[in-house]
């Protein structure tokens, strides 16, 4: 025959395990969430950064050369 002490110790623990399973879910899913959104923001500031690099090359003032003189 069964403990039922045990029996109830056990389906107590199993309880206790889903429930954490369901929140490391949770959290896991968080993490890729933010993740992909850092990514995103990298890629941005990257495009944003050589934008702003061609625009200010494109903007800087030419050297001018002189006469041969030295």
């Amino acid at each position: 025959m069964l403990d039922p002490e045990l029996l109830e110790r056990i389906t107590a623990r199993r309880a206790e395990l889903d429930e954490l399973e369901e929140q490391l879910a949770k959290q896991s899913a968080e993490v890729r969430d933010e993740r992909d959104e850092l990514a995103v923001a990298e890629r941005v500031l990257e495009r944003m950064s050589e934008q702003l690099a061609n625009e200010r090359a494109s903007a800087a003032p030419t050297p001018v050369q002189g006469a041969g003189r030295r």
